[in-house]
């Protein structure tokens, strides 16, 4: 339904097909969303932990460092994974905001550990100080300035990462997680028999 365009004309984009205000108090109490719910996880060295250890799945591995092999930024890639850990009720949107840092910074550490060329957010190249892109990294401009000096020195602040992750990580391979595995030639085949 469209507001009248004889009236107002300029009204004529506005729809009202949208919730109206009040109608998520009338969800079902006894089926509430993941996120409606208490949090799993209220502790942010809990959290870290967590997001480590999804990081490091064989699986997931490979297909983030494969995204961000293709250009994703950083931090695109972690506000994905820090808002399906919301959707799913993990933690509560604060604990998410805690997560953003210390999870780019693992990020950071494994796509260096796999020797892949990064970039950390998005518009980077074109403009340093645009403020819509601040915001949409989710930490401040000190944050933001971090995370790029760590992109050239490749030196990981103290205390951003827990020192058993950052253990774990120098003890990852460095290849076979994402290289392809090496075809077997075969030894004895039907057609090389004449």
């Amino acid at each position: 339904m469209s507001i009248n365009t004889i009236d107002n004309p300029v009204a004529s984009t506005i729809t009202l097909n949208r919730p109206i205000p009040g109608q998520g108090l009338t969800s079902d109490p006894d089926n509430p969303w993941p996120w409606e719910k208490p949090p799993e996880i209220t502790n942010l060295e809990d959290g870290v932990q967590y997001v480590f250890g999804r990081l490091i799945e064989p699986e997931a591995y490979t297909s983030i460092m494969d995204v961000i092999d293709d250009g994703t930024p950083l931090m695109d890639v972690t506000q994905g994974i820090l808002f399906k850990g919301f959707t799913e009720g993990k933690w509560n949107p604060d604990l998410m905001m805690l997560l953003a840092e210390p999870t780019a910074y693992m990020l950071m550490a494994l796509a260096e550990r796999a020797d892949i060329d990064f970039k950390v957010y998005r518009g980077e190249e074109e403009d340093d100080d645009d403020d819509a892109t601040l915001f949409n990294v989710g930490v401040n401009k000190e944050k933001v300035n971090q995370l790029k000096r760590f992109e050239t020195s490749k030196d990981i602040p103290k205390g951003m990462i827990p020192q058993n992750i950052e253990q774990q990580i120098e003890e990852l391979p460095t290849s076979g997680l994402l290289s392809k595995p090496e075809e077997e030639k075969p030894t004895d085949s039907l057609l090389g028999r004449t």
